[in-house]
């Protein structure tokens, strides 16, 4: 069942529309935005109130870390009496009954779940006198059994093996390759690297960039860290050397005085093209550009193989992309999670449609693209956000959520201000 559609914007078409973000406009915008609000009330009301939505109460504690892992949902609960006994709570979907328990025998300040082949990896960090310590500990996904633990943080690997990444900026980073069955170490790297980049494009990780302070670079296969490159990208003169980023096959590499952007191919660190810019804040994957943030020009993005210009905006804070367009979050300086989203065109950025201000529920690649914000009356506001029509289509409103959620292709998880969770059922 779809739920009543909430125009919270325009789509626009056609060849002689404005090739360029438009300027924020001024005029009328309380008066319209007043509108818009009325449409919505008018929508949600006319519609009635929505279909009971089938759902799931399961416990935790407030402060715990949660997974939804196909059919599991993972707890990880606080224990403030014994902090090096934390309990790992597994419950069976879609009922929720209780499927396993066990301790986790490790202590820390912040916690991480993930699940891959077979197995549940909780990860616990801690701050310590030489920088930030990490430890995975591994457990069986069916059984709650405990396997095996290793030191560092886990990366996934397209191979389907695991990263295991040590140390910070304080302290040199380690790597261990290591096979997530028994965490058996396949290739490791002590001391690697000041600084380390990776390539994911959606399945693991399948390399690795090793950057010195020299700004020397290694190349390495991430599945069985062989040397694929080397080479010294440092600027010459005694000038800061610079550190690299990885955005799918180009190695980025940013210097300073003045700030360069010089792409490199990722397997030969064959160059391919340099442009000057502004202090850069970050840059990353916008689909068929390549996006970078300045601190001068605002948004720029460029052809990946050419380094030209595409077009650039001062208007977005960060974006990403999903299902050929971007998703964009007017830049303000509002520190809440809730932000005006918009849709754009990533060859022009021309602005095709206007989302309405939600906050992303959590998902993984390839996932539903799922709003939420609260609901006058309590609970949350749920809509599906579709950037292919430019609409955000009113799913629900979930009584006693509290957000953040975690979204699936047919549920989304919640959790409630006395720290449960609901998982409501989200139909067709």
């Amino acid at each position: 069942m779809t739920g009543p559609v909430i125009d919270l914007g325009e789509l626009r078409h056609g060849e002689d529309a404005d090739p360029l973000p438009r300027p924020p406009r001024a005029n009328g915008r309380p008066l319209r935005c007043a509108l818009v609000l009325l449409l919505v009330l008018v929508t949600v009301a006319s519609a009635g109130r929505p279909p009971r939505r089938s759902m799931v109460t399961m416990p935790a504690q407030i402060a715990a870390e949660t997974l939804l892992a196909d059919d599991l949902f993972v707890v990880l609960d606080p224990n403030p009496a014994q902090p090096t006994q934390r309990r790992l709570n597994a419950y069976r979907l879609p009922g929720g009954g209780p499927a396993w328990q066990t301790a986790v025998p490790a202590e820390g300040r912040s916690w991480g779940i993930m699940s891959m082949a077979g197995i549940l990896l909780v990860t616990a960090y801690e701050r310590t006198t030489t920088g930030q310590g990490a430890l995975s500990l591994a457990f069986d996904r069916e059984t709650g059994a405990y396997q095996w633990q290793q030191p560092g943080s886990p990366i996934r690997l397209a191979d389907g093996n695991l990263l295991l990444q040590s140390g910070d900026e304080e302290e040199p980073v380690s790597l261990r390759a290591v096979d997530p069955c028994c965490g058996t170490v396949r290739w490791q790297l002590l001391d690697a690297a000041a600084h380390i980049s990776l390539r994911d494009n959606g399945g693991g990780a399948d390399r690795v960039v090793l950057n010195q302070p020299d700004g020397s670079i290694e190349v390495r296969d991430a599945s069985t860290g062989a040397v694929l490159a080397r080479g010294n990208l440092g600027a010459p003169g005694g000038r800061s050397p610079g550190f690299a980023q990885v955005v799918n096959d180009l190695l980025v590499f940013i210097s300073e005085s003045p700030t360069t952007i010089t792409a490199y191919g990722l397997d030969r660190l064959d160059r391919r093209w340099s442009s000057t810019t502004g202090p850069v804040d970050y840059v990353q994957d916008c689909g068929p550009v390549l996006c970078w943030q300045t601190r001068s020009a605002g948004l720029r993005a460029v052809d990946p193989a050419t380094g030209q210009e595409r077009w650039r905006s001062d208007r977005w804070a960060w974006l990403f992309p999903y299902d050929g367009r971007l998703v964009a979050t007017v830049l303000d300086s509002s520190a809440t999670a809730v932000r005006q989203l918009a849709v754009l065109d990533p060859m022009t950025g021309r602005e095709l449609a206007e989302l309405g201000s939600w906050e992303l529920a959590h998902f993984a690649l390839g996932g539903p693209l799922v709003g939420v914000r609260r609901h006058p009356d309590g609970g949350l506001l749920v809509a599906d956000l579709d950037v292919r029509t430019g609409e955000a289509r009113l799913r629900d409103v979930l009584p006693d959520a509290a957000g953040i959620c975690q979204a699936t292709a047919g549920a989304l998880l919640c959790p409630r201000i006395d720290g449960s969770y609901r998982l409501f059922e989200i139909p067709d």
